[in-house]
């Protein structure tokens, strides 16, 4: 494995690459709320639990909409719903060809939210195991500045992203991509405002506002597209 001089300060301010190749689950407490879920008509994330495998696309979110008792769950490509006792209540595999065309212009349903939200938080919150990942093309393009190139297999928002460290901490600073199941056109940055600390000592983004990127590349201020709240995150199995 080979990683840049960013890569290896970036792994090891989030605990380390030892921390992070033993880990096996993440969990999180996550409120969101913006423009992006007002425009799908949905209802925001009042600290909704995430579940997910550190090392492959899985993630369950609990709930996924308005009623407390349905879980969305993202599986590779696929997504279910689940019901409070396991049951599968609905289910779309390849859940990305539903996003071309259609009423998804104008509004989601839990299972959309499922595929959109599920791979969100598992490409944002697992970023430390991202930049192990060999199925990942990672360049720097500079110091500090990271340049992934996401294969097929991997649920993301756009094949090519950047991601932007402060370069003497490690810490990340923004993750630049195109949200391509909204618009082509719908090139975001993701703005880590605040970290903290969990009661293991883990570092971790807490505070990360979306909005639209300018044609410089800079984060605009507004509109606000979603912004995150992570109330807790932590890794079980062998992790911390």
């Amino acid at each position: 494995m080979n990683l840049t001089e960013t890569a290896e300060k970036a792994i090891e301010a989030y605990g380390g690459c030892s921390l992070w190749q033993n880990a096996g689950t993440l969990e999180t407490e996550v409120s969101a709320y913006g423009l992006a879920f007002t425009l799908k008509r949905r209802p925001f994330f009042r600290h909704a639990r995430i579940v997910e495998e550190v090392h492959r696309p899985f993630s369950v979110l609990t709930p996924i909409g308005r009623n407390p008792g349905v879980t969305g769950i993202l599986d590779g490509h696929s997504v279910r719903l689940e019901d409070e006792n396991g049951r599968v209540i609905a289910e779309r595999r390849s859940a990305r060809d539903y996003f071309r065309i259609g009423r998804r212009l104008l509004w989601w349903d839990d299972l959309d939210m499922s595929y959109f939200a599920n791979y969100a938080s598992w490409n944002y919150f697992t970023l430390p195991a991202l930049l192990m990942n060999e199925e990942i093309a990672w360049r720097e393009l500079e110091p500090g500045l990271l340049e992934a190139r996401f294969p097929d297999g991997i649920p993301t928002h756009s094949s090519v992203q950047r991601f932007r460290f402060e370069r003497e901490s490690g810490h990340l600073l923004q993750h630049d991509y195109t949200a391509e199941i909204i618009s082509p056109l719908a090139r975001a940055s993701n703005v880590v405002l605040q970290h903290a600390r969990n009661s293991a000592g883990l570092l971790y983004p807490s505070v990360r506002r979306v909005t639209p990127r300018g044609p410089k590349g800079r984060a605009l201020a507004r509109p606000v597209l979603i912004h995150l709240d992570i109330h807790e995150y932590r890794l079980t199995g062998n992790g911390s």
